[in-house]
């Protein structure tokens, strides 16, 4: 059994780590006026200074975990920070918006080789009975990262500026960096050696898919780059799943999927992070091209919502380990579909603001209790050295759920409104998150295909019996 000092030191850094990494996705956001004014550029030339970090950081996921699984995780943890730390720094120099859209992609790359290790290292230092809430505080950390990417830059914005968005992710990664090397304790994974057609195929599909999604409302779905991107990712990620069916030494190993747990967990995933971040992405404009609000003011106003992790993914992580991960991923996703829903009831260009408080807390609440629970149930279904493959295909699954969340809301807004007026606006946003309130509602369903915690000895995955009878561990 590892000792609490260690376990206490491994929650520390990679929570650390995750934070800072969850924070940057959304931080910029507030800042792109100020970045137009100084550096100048395009619309476009501004939308790529988010985009940048989402497509590097969504293709390089399953790399990230397969390089820790080869090269030892806490290196390539380490490492990963070294290099986020560098992008960030370099993000705050950028004379241009060119530079700074590479070093937005150096960012993104660096925080792909953190996030699915800082999952395995926590895997790896608790076991299986002590995990949830483990995995309830990583997933409170995750959650208050997003909650104040808009807060945070908007404050930095205001205060100081837009550079010291970047500037502020220096001294924590020259901090965490060395700990995570001196504190962290090396392993590896199954592999004796990287899987460099997978890895190819696979980072060359995801590059595909992503970049037709992000691109997609600019250029239209129909255009020739965004059809072309998305049918050859497709036919790239094709091509991984013959090639890793025959791999001698898979990056993804496909029986994986033939877990109920394993399968079901990130069909639930990939619909929370589709409806949930897809209609976050919308309402946060909302305050602020409707109601007028300052991007501060509309961050604090989100709150409600996007804060609710910190408070109730912790509990959700304790409460996995005693009554499984089926009952609260069900409850989670109905209580998203539901606050969607009572959002879209209320909806109008003049909504007072106490009438979001209820349904943002009920989606927030939601929200925490699929975190924890989500990620203890896919590593419960993989051997304990299989941990990382797991922990990389979960992100990018997920992550790849939250950009065609937003691709296709935006679109959905889009059709049926628009930013000329605010009665335009809530025109087309009542329909977008009416969409994600249905695919949520259709995730919930697909919860209940998660075994419950007596199932665990009934249905363990390929191997999994190598953990030991007896243990306490969730939805397998």
């Amino acid at each position: 059994m590892a000792s609490p000092r260690r376990t206490g030191w491994t929650l520390a850094l990679v929570s650390a780590a995750l934070f800072m990494v969850t924070l940057d996705n959304l931080v910029v956001t507030t800042a792109l006026p100020s970045i137009h004014r100084e550096l100048g550029g395009g619309i476009d030339s501004l939308e790529w200074t988010v985009n940048a970090y989402t497509l590097s950081f969504a293709v390089l996921l399953l790399t990230g975990a397969a390089l820790g699984d080869r090269f030892g995780r806490r290196r390539m943890f380490s490492l990963g920070l070294i290099i986020f730390t560098v992008g960030s720094a370099a993000a705050a120099l950028a004379p241009s918006i060119g530079a700074l859209v590479a070093a937005r992609a150096l960012q993104g790359s660096g925080g792909a080789l953190v996030t699915p290790l800082t999952l395995t290292l926590l895997s790896e230092a608790f076991p299986a009975g002590r995990r949830g809430v483990a995995l309830g505080i990583w997933s409170g950390v995750s959650g208050l990262g997003v909650a104040l990417g808009p807060v945070i830059g908007g404050a930095v914005v205001n205060g100081i500026s837009w550079h010291w968005i970047f500037w502020l992710n220096v001294p924590i990664g020259l901090v965490i960096a060395p700990l995570g090397w001196a504190r962290l304790i090396e392993s590896h994974g199954p592999a004796g050696r990287v899987d460099l057609p997978g890895l190819v195929l696979a980072s060359g599909g995801l590059f595909g898919i992503v970049y037709g999604l992000v691109r997609a409302n600019a250029l239209g779905w129909t255009s020739a780059t965004v059809l072309t991107c998305l049918l050859g990712g497709a036919v790239l990620l094709a091509a991984f799943v013959a090639w890793e069916r025959r791999a001698p030494a898979p990056m993804l190993p496909l029986r994986f999927f033939r877990s109920r747990a394993f399968s079901a967990t990130n069909a639930v995933s990939l619909a929370m992070y589709f409806g949930m971040f897809g209609s976050v992405f919308l309402l946060a404009q909302y305050f602020q091209v409707v109601q007028h609000y300052s991007p501060l003011q509309a961050g604090l106003r989100t709150l409600p919502w996007t804060g609710m992790p910190m408070i109730v993914a912790p509990i959700a992580g304790v409460m996995s380990d005693r009554i499984g991960s089926r009952p609260l991923m069900f409850s989670g996703l109905a209580l998203q579909a539901v606050g969607l829903g009572w959002l879209v009831a209320v909806l109008a260009p003049g909504t007072p603001y106490s009438s979001f408080i209820g349904p943002f807390v009920l989606a927030g609440t939601g929200m925490a209790l699929v975190f924890a629970p989500a990620a203890n149930a896919v590593l419960s279904a993989v051997r304990a050295s299989e941990a990382g493959q797991a922990s990389g295909a979960t992100n990018a699954i997920r992550e790849l759920g939250g950009v065609l969340g937003v691709a296709v809301l935006a679109s959905v807004f889009t059709a049926a409104g628009g930013y000329g007026s605010p009665a335009l606006f809530v025109a087309g946003l009542r329909p977008a998150v009416a969409v994600g309130a249905s695919v949520l509602a259709a995730g919930s369903l697909a919860a209940l295909l998660v075994p419950g915690l007596r199932r665990r000895s009934e249905e363990p995955a390929d191997g999994d019996a190598q953990r030991g009878e007896g243990s306490v561990v969730v939805a397998a």
